[in-house]
């Protein structure tokens, strides 16, 4: 009896347990470029952070103020779909910290082409407007971007560390 109860025991302990970490967990603050990939689902308003196919956190998101569907053309207010780039920073932006989005891809220049359209570009990940104050009533905003992927300041900070430029995402309907 002992010895199977030892053995449950450690059988347990290798048993791998799921490192998703709760929204309201912070990652630890000297936490610096551990996600390897972030998968954006729309349709779940959720943003996570990946590493080595593990989710590290994830977050919820807001999106374009038209969020059904990808993006095609610019001013549709449409966040985009597809496979892209977090390529670059920019930590004086108009919205708190931001990290620029490659889109468009070559998929979507070919599909505006073809349309006779702009596909329109400067597409971010970003905190609240520079300025904004939230409070519990307000820090949800819904879905107020003209395209871009928001999240709170706190959580783009957070994002910021964990996230170096050249990480893959891949938005998801």
């Amino acid at each position: 009896m002992m010895l199977s109860r030892l053995a449950l025991l450690l059988t347990c302990a290798l048993v791998p347990v799921p490192t998703e970490v709760a929204a309201n967990v912070a990652l630890p603050r000297a936490l610096t470029s551990v996600a390897d990939k972030v998968v954006v689902l729309k349709s779940q308003r959720k943003l996570m952070l990946m590493s080595a196919k593990q989710t590290l956190k994830t977050y919820r998101i807001s999106l374009g103020a038209n969020p059904v569907g990808a993006k095609f053309r610019r001013g549709d207010h449409k966040t985009p779909e597809g496979l892209y780039t977090l390529d670059r920073r920019n930590a004086k932006s108009q919205y708190y910290r931001s990290i620029h989005i490659s889109y468009p891809n070559a998929d979507d220049r070919a599909l505006a082409r073809k349309l006779g359209v702009s596909p329109g570009g400067d597409v971010f990940l970003h905190g609240w407007p520079n300025g904004y104050k939230p409070s519990a009533e307000t820090e949800d905003l819904g879905d107020w971007t003209d395209g871009c992927i928001a999240v709170s300041d706190p959580e783009m900070d957070e994002i910021w560390r964990a996230v170096p430029n050249g990480t893959p995402i891949e938005i998801r309907p």
